[in-house]
């Protein structure tokens, strides 16, 4: 059985929603671990034998640790791809891949300078202006994912949910964290609630106990 470390509300929530579509669809089960990254257990020695990187999630496989989103999901549907977690047809694969790369080193990487901006800056006027722009910068990514959206029938890459489709309500959330208003963004947070009214979405939810909104009018 494959077991996933996580974090409530990390972006470990891909693999995590992943591995509940493909137990819907394979009645494939899985363990899924806890991390309290609050209480630094990413940074235990146990945890670190695991990713050195400290960094949630690890997917254990057969007793070996699969590390970094983009391996994980690669690795999950190639394992299950009746589950349909990225489009069967080659270019539309490559395609899908290339929007969760984007993704993960573009979108992720611009909040993570907003949520821990001391880890690229020093001084209170720096980590005001690390937020200050990365704020911005993503909220401008979350509009762009919102363009993505409207052209969605129904999901990112068809009728079948997607790793993308996954990601992208991670970033939903975090936009409420950097206090990006919702209201500017209608057609995403429709499509963000539609998904989370999904078993597997709510199955994943209900665990990691996370709401789903996080804005929080100024």
């Amino acid at each position: 059985m494959l077991k996933l470390y996580f974090a409530p509300g990390a972006c470990s929530f891909v693999p995590h929603v992943a591995l509940e579509i493909i137990k819907a669809e394979t009645g494939a089960g899985f363990e899924p671990s806890l991390v309290k990254l609050h209480k630094g257990e990413q940074s235990t020695p146990e945890y670190l034998a695991l990713n050195p990187n400290a960094q949630v999630p690890v997917l254990l496989v057969d007793g070996k640790p699969l590390t970094q989103i983009v391996a994980i999901c690669d690795y999950l549907d190639r394992s299950a791809p009746q589950a349909g977690l990225l489009p069967a047809d080659p270019w539309a694969r490559a395609q899908a891949m290339s929007m969760l790369a984007w993704m993960n080193n573009t979108v992720h990487p611009t909040f993570t300078h907003i949520f821990r901006p001391e880890q690229f800056t020093s001084g209170d006027e720096g980590i005001a202006e690390q937020k200050r722009f990365n704020t911005a910068r993503f909220a401008q990514l979350l509009e762009r994912i919102q363009g993505h959206i409207a052209g969605a029938h129904p999901w990112l890459f068809g009728d079948r949910i997607t790793f993308p489709d996954i990601y992208a309500v991670v970033f939903w959330r975090w936009g409420g964290i950097a206090g990006v208003d919702p209201a500017a963004l209608p057609a995403y947070q429709a499509y963000v609630e539609q998904l989370a009214a999904l078993p597997a979405f709510a199955a994943a939810i209900e665990r990691e106990r996370i709401p789903l909104h996080m804005y929080r009018k100024a």
